[in-house]
């Protein structure tokens, strides 16, 4: 079981570690995000920021990133999209805007309307060709946060939520959890570049190599807040291999010079 808890602290699950009734929430919270791994998600339909019907059935074929916010929350959910934003322009510089996918959902559902969502989208710069924002009914939130494990409960200010984003692969499989309002782009990234590089091909086939050699050598360069392919990588291995295979060449000559003196 992959365990994707982020080292960015997030303040609603900080305010709750700080009370033993905390602790338990916090416990079950984590617990319910970790126990959807691996649960697919349900043939959903939600109504898009411009009005028409997405289907989340439309989303296969291609990793998904989901997450959940609500329109009137004032701090994590607009960092979570802000962030979100910024590992976005990584990953499509990375991989390319066609290779995943990305849907947020307004859980509000009095509030969260398209007309909310496209405004919401469009005040913290996020969505795009491969962003979609969506709006639903309470049914359907209620089977779509089981479903990606997101709990949230209405308080005084609005709601009492994690800070998830919920990485789903292209058979529509809960893959791994994102924790935290603010996170760096290779908490985006990396679980992207182990779906789309890691193993969707033969590794016999050419496609599935190149998909392993770009798995491999594929890196995070801190300095830029950019990925680039290291041939170094690719160098190195070949280095250590054709040493590898001298070493064996010279043994089995040795051995079979001294088998040949043997006889003699």
């Amino acid at each position: 079981m992959r365990f994707g808890l982020g080292l960015a602290a997030l303040g609603w699950l900080m305010a709750l570690a700080a009370s033993a009734a905390g602790d338990d929430r916090l416990s079950s919270t984590i617990a319910k995000s970790q126990g959807a791994i691996g649960q697919s998600l349900p043939d959903l339909a939600l109504t898009g920021a411009d009005g028409g019907t997405i289907a989340l059935e439309r989303f296969r074929g291609k990793p998904l990133l989901l997450s959940l916010v609500y329109t009137g929350c004032a701090d994590v959910c607009p960092l979570v999209i802000e962030n979100l934003a910024a590992a976005d322009k990584v990953a499509e510089a990375t991989f390319g805007t066609d290779s995943f996918n990305i849907l947020t959902v307004g859980f509000d559902t009095k509030r969260d309307t398209p007309e909310r969502m496209r405004s919401f989208a469009r005040q913290h710069h996020a969505g795009g060709e491969n962003w979609l924002f969506a709006a639903a009914d309470a049914t359907t939130i209620d089977r779509l946060a089981s479903a990606v494990g997101f709990d949230f409960v209405a308080s005084a200010g609005g709601f009492d939520h994690p800070a998830q984003v919920t990485v789903v692969d292209k058979e529509g499989r809960v893959y791994s959890q994102i924790y935290g309002g603010s996170f760096a782009a290779p908490a985006i990234v990396e679980p992207l570049k182990s779906l789309i590089y890691g193993g969707s091909r033969p590794v016999f086939s050419l496609a599935g190599l190149g998909d392993r050699i770009k798995l491999i050598c594929t890196v995070y360069d801190p300095r830029t807040g950019r990925y680039y392919f290291d041939y170094s990588i690719i160098l190195s291995a070949f280095i250590g291999a054709s040493c590898l295979a001298l070493a064996f060449h010279f043994l089995v000559r040795e051995l079979r010079k001294s088998t040949r003196a043997g006889r003699v």
